[in-house]
């Protein structure tokens, strides 16, 4: 099997509009702070802002106790998208979210506000599940930093407004409670694209498990990959878009009772991330 780094380098090579690696530009923050906007009523747990008010990382659990596990799925589109979603090419991936709900497995989405605006009716649908919850993916899938696989950046003056915006579209498509987390298109992101979001209020959520399920077509591959990969308090990133990531459903069926059968438990990265923030 191709060392994960390296696959999922040459997957993310393949492509621009999945996240299928994390190339972290900046030191971790770990400290935990209230959420300081009106995206989520609820107000669920974020972490406190690191050094200078930046906007703080989260990018696995505690390793200690419990064997829990968060799978994460981006929901791509980009700006370009839209004419080939008009003409048919599928972003969405329902057959997905039918098997999560089959296994009961709980899961969190990060979601584009393009792909919200796309699909309404599933955001809706997903949103209104106990099972999931809602995070931002940005609007447009634009890069935060320069050099991020090809992406298109967005520029430093609209990092707070791009992120603002997809909160605006989940509203729209009636999504009610939409997390206050946010992952970087491509995991790209360095210390000014953590300033500029500091007054969102928003946790930026990595991962520490590469699925390699973008463009992969053995199913297999991409669940021994996740297998081998997870640990207590893991965040696996995978892919909500069934035209770029076609084998995740399957590899879903694989990996989920695989690893119960290890003990663990799957939580939404809400569940994380109180967790961590306990534990300081």
């Amino acid at each position: 099997m191709i060392a994960p780094v390296r696959r999922a380098a040459a997957l993310c090579a393949l492509g621009t509009a999945l996240t299928a690696c994390g190339t972290v530009k900046a030191p971790h923050a770990a400290h935990p702070a209230p959420f300081a906007t009106s995206a989520a009523p609820s107000r669920p747990p974020t972490l406190a802002p690191g050094p200078g008010g930046l906007t703080p990382v989260f990018k696995n659990g505690p390793r200690t106790d419990g064997k829990v596990v968060a799978l994460t799925f981006d929901a791509d589109m980009t700006a370009d998208e839209g004419k080939r979603a008009a003409a048919g090419e599928r972003f969405d991936n329902p057959q997905l979210i039918a098997t999560l709900r089959a296994l009961k497995v709980p899961a969190t989405v990060f979601m584009t506000g393009r792909w919200a605006d796309e699909y309404p009716v599933q955001a809706r649908s997903i949103d209104r599940d106990p099972l999931f919850e809602i995070a931002n993916h940005s609007y447009s899938h634009y890069a935060f930093t320069g050099d991020c696989y090809g992406l298109p950046t967005v520029t430093a003056d609209r990092m707070r407004t791009d992120v603002e915006r997809a909160y605006t579209a989940f509203r729209r498509a009636g999504v009610r409670d939409a997390m206050p987390y946010f992952r970087f298109p491509g995991g790209c992101y360095d210390q000014r694209a953590l300033k500029a979001l500091a007054p969102v209020g928003v946790t930026a959520v990595q991962w520490d498990v590469v699925s390699g399920d973008a463009f992969a077509t053995d199913a297999d591959a991409v669940a021994r990959q996740v297998l081998d990969g997870v640990r207590p308090g893991s965040v696996v990133v995978m892919h909500c878009t069934r035209s770029a990531a076609p084998v995740t459903e399957r590899a879903v069926r694989t990996i989920v009772p695989e690893l119960r059968t290890r003990g663990y438990r799957f939580v939404k990265v809400s569940e994380l991330v109180g967790d961590a923030k306990g534990r300081r």
